[in-house]
């Protein structure tokens, strides 16, 4: 595996838009929402994570398609990126310490899903994925 130093600056760039876009989708948010039967929930809504996980899907396609961003580098960075916002976040406001689990859970979801995405990025690519 080769790295070039536009896929460095391109994986420390998304890994910087992976937090821009979580705080602007999520990490602004502190509303809870009441439903129908009095129950609180949030405080995001399921149209704020779909369209963060969205974005941050897009940018990570992009850098690895069009910035020459290795899988595996675009994977780690957004997973770190991602889950370290989140993490910081939950901490500062959860004193039971449960924000752990879900921290946890933050990373395997992240890393998962950024897996995935950046190898069918990669695939894009054509004879050119896979052999950097």
């Amino acid at each position: 595996m080769k790295f070039s130093s536009k896929g460095v600056a391109g994986a420390v760039a998304l890994a910087v838009a992976t937090v821009v876009a979580w705080w602007g989708w999520l990490g602004h948010d502190r509303s809870y929402q009441v439903d129908a039967n009095g129950n609180q929930q949030g405080p995001y809504t399921t149209a704020q994570v779909a369209f963060c996980v969205l974005t941050i899907a897009v940018l990570l396609a992009l850098a690895v398609r069009f910035l020459d961003v290795h899988p595996l580098p675009a994977t780690a960075a957004t997973t770190v990126a991602f889950t370290a916002a989140w993490t910081i976040d939950a901490a500062s406001r959860d004193g039971s310490g449960l924000f752990l689990i879900g921290g946890v859970l933050v990373l395997i979801g992240c890393a998962v899903g950024s897996a995935v995405v950046a190898f069918l990025a990669d695939l894009t690519r054509g004879r050119d994925g896979f052999t950097r």
